[in-house]
């Protein structure tokens, strides 16, 4: 049953996990609970603002009935699930995070000239229902108390409803409908108040992650497979202090960094070689940071890997000096690309001059050492927005609220024969978060160190420490 309306307890299903349940448990297992009252709970900070979202939406599809699913839980393997990840429409929509009940849905119903917003979601498997003990994903024997109705209303600012009432319509316009995925994520192209805080905080956090790296580097160093201790230290920062990651974190030593989403981590770490990190805080509010940076694991770059990481840095901050409110997105990219560009010719690495390397149809050879973008948008989704449109994102024009990367990089894969043996497999990358303001582009991840004598400089203060 899925209430607890029915005076008695009905025998779960058999199954090779769940098996029959003694006739004294089955009659005694919804007796002798003390009372648990239910405290109501004052709306959540971002209730006004996904409020506000939705107001938008509404206004966009006027007469459209609108069915958002939070999603299911995934299967691992056998009886067991991945952790639960609601979708990013959803969440940003309801403000529901990664407290979000799994199976959930935010219906907009045409009303008047606007709609009735009602999210539904199963409602609690308390003591009073089979679940309770025989449902090992909803009941409360074993995952703990979950939210009632009521109180998810209170804590969202939203009407809801079980889950039992909901029914599909035909003429649903879903999260599967371009349209409607289209305008979610450009939506979120300007970030609110709420969400500019959360990304500062989860930056915050990310920094104190890197610290916790760079203290564990030593220990990394001694371990058969230290790309995982520098993932695992990260990681119990990210549980302790946020909700988890924001995405697999990258940990990549010596020619590991040059494989762009290294994510295996297997590899030592070894001194005299560079460990690429590419790591990012998820806050409970699902708001990630995204944040890379490339440490010496003896604590001092070589000649050969300052020049490579300078020139890296060089383009980062050329990219940054063109973000201003009205220029085009594509522009920040072409910035750091016009710096890579010249310094890999004034090396000898190209065939052409930079000149010709930059030019959009005929050129491209540059590329071979930094094949990725130099940004992306950040919120909600690490690739924020993107089911925007390419004249909204790429070809857009940037506005003040916008937050998203700058990360060139250079990247010399250990068997590339064009390049001198001195570079090859050495991989860099400085990723750091910017939000755009109307005096232009303010650096969330500035206090993490950024170049090679203040990299130099932080890891001793660490270690040493």
């Amino acid at each position: 049953m899925s209430t607890g309306e029915s005076d008695t307890i009905a025998e779960a299903p058999v199954t090779n996990r769940k098996q029959p349940f003694p006739r004294g448990f089955l009659d005694t297992i919804s007796t002798g609970w003390a009372d648990r009252p239910e405290t109501m709970p004052v709306a959540r900070e971002q209730a006004a603002f996904a409020q506000a979202r939705r107001d938008t939406v509404s206004a966009a599809f006027t007469g459209k009935r609108l069915v958002i699913e939070a999603g299911s839980l995934k299967q691992r393997s056998n009886d067991t699930d991945y952790p639960f990840r609601a979708h990013s429409i959803f969440a940003h929509l309801t403000g529901w995070a990664a407290d979000t009940e799994p199976d959930s849905v935010l219906v907009f119903e045409p009303a008047n000239a606007g709609h009735d917003v009602t999210l539904y979601f199963r409602e609690r498997a308390d003591r009073t229902t089979t679940e309770f003990f025989a449902d090992a994903t909803v009941g409360e024997f074993w995952i703990g108390p979950r939210p009632s109705l009521a109180a998810v209303a209170a804590d969202l600012g939203i009407a809801t409803a079980h889950l039992a009432e909901f029914a599909s319509g035909a003429a649903d316009v879903t999260i599967e409908d371009a349209d409607l995925a289209r305008f979610a994520s450009e939506l979120r192209l300007v970030k609110d108040a709420y969400e500019i805080e959360e990304m500062r905080r989860a930056v915050e956090i990310t920094g104190r992650g890197f610290d916790d790296i760079i203290h564990a580097l030593p220990d990394a160093a001694k371990h058969a497979r230290g790309e995982r201790v520098v993932e695992g230290v990260f990681h119990r920062r990210a549980r302790e202090d946020g909700n988890g990651e924001g995405y697999d974190t990258i940990s990549a030593s010596g020619p590991h960094a040059c494989y762009l989403h290294w994510t295996r981590n297997d590899g030592r770490v070894v001194p005299g070689d560079l460990i690429l990190v590419d790591a990012g805080v998820e806050r409970d509010s699902l708001y990630t940071a995204d944040i890379t940076r490339t440490l010496p694991v003896n604590g001092k770059f070589s000649d050969v890997q300052r020049r490579v990481y300078e020139t890296v840095l060089e383009a980062a901050d050329a990219a940054f000096a063109v973000a201003r409110p009205g220029v085009k997105f594509r522009e920040v990219h072409e910035a750091a690309m016009g710096v890579i560009a010249e310094r890999v010719a004034e090396w000898g690495l190209l065939p052409v001059t930079a000149e010709e390397a930059l030019d959009a149809d005929a050129g491209g050879h540059h590329r071979r050492y930094m094949v990725h973008g130099t940004s992306h948008h950040l919120g909600i989704d690490v690739h924020d927005c993107a089911q925007a449109r390419r004249e909204m994102y790429y070809d857009g024009v940037l506005e003040a609220g916008m937050v998203f990367t700058i990360e060139p990089g250079l990247y010399f894969q250990i068997d590339d024969l064009t390049v001198p043996e001195e570079l090859r497999g050495i991989g860099v990358r400085i990723e750091d978060d910017i939000l755009l303001t109307e005096d232009g582009p303010v650096n969330l991840s500035a206090d993490i160190p950024r170049s090679a004598a203040d990299v130099e400089a932080w890891i001793e203060r660490i270690q040493q420490g």
